[in-house]
């Protein structure tokens, strides 16, 4: 069985220290990171249903919701502080040719 391969943009067009969702099934929350890495987690916060990639906060390797201010490790998806407690599910980032793919 072959995992999913998403195109999340092209990697010029996600600036680092920001943000994007991949809308689908689930949403997929891709990062690129001051250090110029790109990460993906889950989009929606796992402590109540908000999109961390259009409005999560991005700070280093840490992404909060501003809905509670919960905030979540994006390199291994673990809920830092309360109220959440449940981890978001990480993905694969793959860039190929100047693309940014999810894998997953």
């Amino acid at each position: 069985m072959t995992a999913e391969r998403r195109l999340a943009c092209l990697a010029e067009d996600l600036a680092p220290g920001t943000a994007m969702t991949v809308p689908g099934d689930p949403p997929i929350a891709v990062y690129h990171t001051e250090e110029g890495e790109f990460l993906a987690t889950a989009d929606t916060c796992t402590h109540e249903k908000w999109s961390l990639g259009s409005d999560g906060d991005l700070e280093g390797c840490e992404v909060t919701c501003p809905l509670h201010m919960a905030r979540f490790d994006i390199r291994t998806g673990e809920a830092l502080c309360f109220p959440a407690t449940v981890a978001l599910q990480t993905y694969k980032v793959e860039i190929d040719g100047g693309k940014v793919f999810v894998v997953g």
